[in-house]
């Protein structure tokens, strides 16, 4: 871990708890919207950023006194899904984010506001952005939620920070092909298995367009289930359930780094070595029945990049760092490529996924975006 305690002694830190047009605080006294304001001690920024992830608590976010110590505001923001992938439904995580965007401009004072899509809450600023320039989840709610989703407050900036393409795309990415019974962590189709040295690594190109198309296929079947499933229980008047997923660290990139070349480690994944993490729940271990096809789901979700990018209107950076284990290069670009605002940028650099090389890779990650925040805010 990197000390980096120092910076904080010049910062002022601001816990904040807000209800949520679609949720209100809970009876033990927690909001569903939560979050850290750090900024300079005794000033108030006029250039703020604000990062939120599906499930991870980003509120005391590594990047915070970086960015606050060279002068911002940074808002560390959670929405009521901190903890509780299982239950995750977009529409209400931007509406919460919401809430979050609208405090920074009306009660913080800050005139420009810069969302921050780090990891995989890139495709969620991703969404939040998209939907306050054109709204398109208002069929899914109605009174306050969908004023809420019509009246979100647009953010003037956006970075994408080592950020995976959409959500459903990473899950595929990692899914080990291999699996042929979801009710069963074990079974398992050995020509399709990454981690039998038959197969590889180096993996064929046969192998790997056999495989992928085998993910692809993988996560069709769990959405195909997973819409039978939610009629059948609906009929009987019962309205989700949590189902299990295992197996997904067989990202072939994760084991062949010859596969989108970069400076990172292979094999190696976000737990450690892909064969022993693959082993142990992980990244959508557990979900509701319209989690997933909120989420997860090629076929339905929103939380894809894409599609929400393409309707940008607001300057980008995209920011990819070459030692990332998790997030590659080819995903950076085509992250860019999908913005469809023409005042972008993309810059590779050195980096894994949290920057936690050391202090010198973070600072200078933090003054190439400091420095593009600059030129474009004014």
């Amino acid at each position: 871990m990197i000390d980096d305690s120092d910076l904080l002694a010049g910062l002022d830190r601001e816990f904040l708890g807000f209800v949520s047009p679609t949720s209100p605080r809970i009876m033990a006294g927690g909001h569903p919207c939560q979050g850290i304001y750090t900024a300079p001690k005794g000033k108030r920024p006029k250039v703020a950023f604000i990062a939120t992830h599906y499930n991870v608590d980003f509120s005391e976010h590594y990047i915070a006194p970086y960015l606050a110590s060279r002068g911002y505001g940074f808002l560390g923001w959670n929405t009521r899904y901190r903890g509780a992938e299982d239950q995750f439904l977009l529409e209400h995580a931007v509406i919460d984010i919401g809430v979050g965007v609208r405090w920074l401009k009306e009660k913080a004072g800050v005139e420009c506001v810069v969302i921050l899509g780090n990891s995989g809450g890139g495709s969620l600023m991703g969404a939040y952005q998209a939907e306050a320039i054109a709204p398109t989840l208002g069929d899914l709610l109605s009174g306050p939620g969908l004023e809420a989703l019509n009246t979100l407050p647009k953010a003037d900036l956006y970075i994408s920070l080592n950020a995976h393409q959409g959500r459903p795309e990473v899950l595929t990415d990692w899914m080990d092909a291999s699996v042929v019974d979801e009710n069963d962590p074990v079974a398992t189709d050995e020509s399709l298995n990454p981690f039998n040295p038959e197969n590889g690594p180096p993996y064929s190109p046969e192998f790997i367009t056999r495989y992928r198309a085998a993910q692809r296929a993988r996560n069709q079947r769990i959405t195909d289930w997973a819409k039978a499933e939610l009629a059948r229980l609906n009929a009987a008047g019962v309205p989700d359930r949590l189902f299990p997923l295992f197996r997904c660290w067989g990202d072939l990139r994760m084991m062949d780094g010859s596969i989108d070349p970069s400076e990172r480690q292979t094999p190696m994944c976000y737990r450690g070595h892909p064969a022993v993490a693959n082993r142990s729940p992980s990244i959508g271990r557990a979900n509701n029945l319209k989690t997933w096809l909120s989420m997860w789901s090629l076929e339905t979700s929103k939380c894809q990049g894409a599609e929400q990018l393409a309707k940008f209107d607001t300057p980008s950076l995209v920011v990819q760092g070459l030692a990332d284990t998790g997030v590659f290069p080819s995903d950076a670009h085509k992250i860019f490529d999908n913005i469809g605002c023409a005042d972008k940028e993309l810059q590779l650099i050195k980096g894994q996924h949290y920057f936690e090389d050391s202090r010198q890779v973070r600072d200078d990650m933090a003054d190439l975006l400091c420095a593009w925040v600059a030129k474009k805010a004014g």
